[in-house]
């Protein structure tokens, strides 16, 4: 009896030593260092899919649809009058539009950087502050006139394959009801 309250003693202290010694450790811990600048104070701004139409000459080429997150000051976009989104979606036609030369047919040609870097200068300039610091670029695609119409005649194909396979199944045949 007596080895078992002993042993009881000895777990107490130790237990109050460890619980003692990381009370002891945490105070003398050094001050938490700054953050670092994407890690903390900004805001994710998500778009939804943006799809611009791109002209060459009179008709349609293609068809660029991307989905893009903003980094923003959560400060400057409180002071804003216009929806976030809507900025964003316009500027991106703009700049687009506003710079014929990039070609998105040509893949190995495409500057992302470049293309990130415009569409964040031409925002910032539009505001006249540092309201976007970064452009991530979430999705990318083009499509062609072929690829859209491919597409369509696709779903319309698997649509009419559904109903007809629906309308094949035998009918269930449905309990006769007790009197």
């Amino acid at each position: 009896m007596i080895k078992f309250i002993a042993a009881a003693l000895w777990i107490v202290a130790v237990t109050l030593g460890a619980v003692f010694y990381s009370f002891q450790a945490a105070a003398n811990l050094p001050a938490s260092e700054e953050q670092k600048p994407l890690l903390g104070g900004l805001d994710y701004v998500k778009t939804d899919v943006i799809s611009v139409p791109l002209l060459k000459g009179e008709r349609v080429h293609g068809y660029f649809l991307t989905r893009l997150v903003y980094t923003v000051e959560p400060k400057e976009v409180a002071k804003m009058s216009v929806p976030m989104d809507s900025l964003l979606v316009d500027q991106v036609y703009s700049y687009l539009y506003g710079n014929p030369q990039i070609d998105f047919t040509d893949y190995e040609k495409l500057d992302l950087d470049g293309f990130r870097n415009g569409i964040r200068d031409s925002i910032n300039a539009r505001v006249g502050s540092k309201l976007i610091h970064e452009v991530m670029i979430e999705q990318i695609d083009f499509l062609t006139p072929d690829d859209v119409r491919d597409n369509a005649v696709r779903q319309r194909e698997s649509a009419a394959a559904a109903a007809a396979t629906e309308a094949a199944k035998p009918a269930e045949a449905t309990p006769a009801k007790a009197h």
